[in-house]
């Protein structure tokens, strides 16, 4: 696994030192040690560190709390603070930059690295959650070009095709997607499938049911049979005449 680099923004000089050995010798890389908010903006913008431990009280114009807010923004880079004020106003503040850790001055090298271990682990989740919200969204809002939807299932993104389902079936909290061989379970709701699904393509039929249209082999009413699979799905009483106004009939 590649060492993490990471970034320390520190004005005092012996302190910012001390810190750089410590991390040196927990096995982080350190490729430089800046004193201002402005200038830790300027290297992680040509550096791009996976870490940056910023002191919240910075000499000059900017500080750590302004420099951070604008790292977040533009590079998305987690910031831990350092600090030997631990009031609640100084916490307060310090919170709206939404940091990855908070550490007291002086501290101790065990502290120092399971902060930066959780820092990471946790901004690793939140890109991963980010990146599967961004597809998510990106499918919803155009699923009227698209043939297929991503599911979360498994601790992973599924590829499904539309006409590849079957019928989709509500399980408490969850929804369960039949196709043509395999299941899918996920957590979503059956207002959310209608939402997604195409709605020339599907119709529900129960509380519990969203069938694709062209999938059912027959109908005795109250039942109707899933081609293929031959799975006998109930009608509901408030679904029949939509079912019904959906078929082509003589």
């Amino acid at each position: 696994m590649a060492k993490l680099k990471i970034l320390i923004v520190e004005d005092e000089s012996i302190v910012a030192k001390d810190i750089q050995n410590s991390l040196k010798k927990l096995g982080y890389i350190v490729p430089t040690i800046v004193s201002s908010g402005e200038k830790a903006i300027e290297e992680v913008e040509q550096t791009r560190p996976d870490l940056i431990l910023m002191d919240i009280m910075l000499k000059g114009e900017m500080t750590g709390i302004e420099a951070a807010n604008v790292i977040r923004e533009r590079f998305d880079v987690p910031v831990i603070f350092l600090t030997a004020y631990a009031d609640d106003n100084t916490l307060n503040k310090a919170k709206i930059s939404e940091p990855y850790g908070y550490i007291i001055k002086p501290f101790k090298e065990k502290e120092l690295q399971t902060t930066i271990e959780m820092a990471i682990y946790k901004h690793e989740k939140d890109l991963l959650v980010k990146r599967e919200r961004d597809l998510y969204h990106s499918i919803v809002e155009n699923k009227e070009h698209k043939d297929s939807v991503f599911v979360r299932a498994d601790y992973r993104l599924n590829k499904i095709k539309f006409d590849d389902i079957y019928f989709v079936e509500a399980l408490k909290d969850y929804v369960v997607i039949n196709t043509s061989d395999n299941i899918f379970t996920t957590h979503t709701t059956m207002k959310e499938m209608m939402r997604i699904l195409p709605a020339k393509d599907f119709v529900r039929v129960h509380r519990s049911y969203i069938v694709r249209l062209d999938k059912i082999f027959s109908i005795k009413y109250p039942d109707l049979v899933i081609e293929g699979k031959m799975k006998v799905i109930p009608i509901g009483g408030l679904y029949r005449k939509e079912l019904f106004g959906r078929l082509n009939l003589i």
